[in-house]
């Protein structure tokens, strides 16, 4: 997809430069943030160490990443929807972070954030973080009530990589010139 910075001598070759429009896209969930957002809607449903040992499993292959969302998301049915609001008062944004998004805006840069996490908490957080554009999960929910279910598509790994692919063409920006 993208080329790999070679080293030569030291220096970087075929590295983005700030000369030009550039896009940078970063992960959210203990990335941009330091937590994991479901791992806080776990904890304010009162089942975070069930989440944690399926989180755990993923994390070692054992789970595909869709199956283990879908598994960890059916935990939280029936949490009241105010669980977003208290999610977001317990989110931490990365030091540094915002003065990089800054940094990178000033010389004309766009800034994506790809998510396994999700909306119904992004889309209060990230547009404080001037975030251009984002994807994330939904989920589900049902008379003020999580339904338990992820709604379709789920935001995994390759529709990060499609979401990168598309913000550049949207933008006119060359893929060499993105940071992921």
């Amino acid at each position: 997809m993208t080329k790999i910075l070679e080293l030569k001598n030291r220096r970087l070759i075929n590295a983005p430069s700030l000369r030009k429009p550039g896009l940078l896209v970063l992960d959210v969930d203990a990335t941009l943030i330091e937590e994991e957002v479901i791992d806080l809607l776990g904890d304010i449903a009162g089942v975070g160490s069930n989440l944690a040992y399926i989180t755990s499993k993923a994390m070692k292959g054992e789970i595909d990443f869709d199956t283990s969302l879908k598994l960890r998301v059916s935990m939280l049915k029936g949490l009241e929807c105010t669980c977003f609001k208290k999610a977001i008062e317990s989110i931490h944004v990365t030091s540094g972070a915002k003065k990089l998004i800054d940094t990178l805006h000033s010389f004309g840069w766009k800034i994506g954030a790809v998510s396994g996490g999700f909306n119904n908490v992004l889309d209060d957080l990230l547009p404080n973080l001037n975030i251009d554009f984002w994807v994330a999960n939904n989920l589900e929910v049902v008379d003020s009530k999580l339904s338990g279910k992820v709604i379709e598509p789920i935001v995994n790994r390759q529709y990060k990589a499609k979401a990168l692919i598309n913000w550049a063409r949207k933008n006119n920006i060359d893929i060499s010139q993105s940071v992921a």
